[in-house]
């Protein structure tokens, strides 16, 4: 993995644990009303195993995720990229919203990229 800034890496890693956060919440309240929790479940595992993976890589924290695992988290966040970016382009210029979401966008690209080079 390329060389990355302690600042980029603690923001990655906060950006990735506060996206978990929304979506545990979001599981609760759908699980609460009865509503459909497959996505968002499928989110937050991929998300959280992200950032084990950002984690044990920067910060040599443990990694115990197998190969099927890695393969599924990697794919579901491939699959959050594209409609964070077309929150991006409709974000107003300089807005928090737009801030959090490149942010975010990175965090993914980090977490993908850290996953991918588990399957190496």
């Amino acid at each position: 993995m390329k060389t990355i800034s302690p600042e980029i890496q603690n923001l990655s890693i906060k950006s990735l644990e506060s996206t978990f956060n929304k979506l545990s919440n979001a599981y609760k309240s759908m699980a609460e009303k009865g509503s459909n929790i497959t996505l968002v479940e499928k989110r937050r595992n991929a998300v959280k195993i992200g950032a084990a993976s950002l984690k044990s890589t920067w910060k040599g924290e443990d990694f115990w995720y197998d190969v099927t695992t890695v393969l599924t988290s990697k794919a579901v966040l491939q699959s959050i990229v594209p409609s964070i970016e077309k929150q991006i382009e409709k974000a107003k210029e300089g807005s928090s919203q737009k801030t959090l979401n490149e942010r975010r966008i990175l965090a993914l690209k980090l977490a993908i990229e850290s996953l991918e080079e588990r399957l190496i």
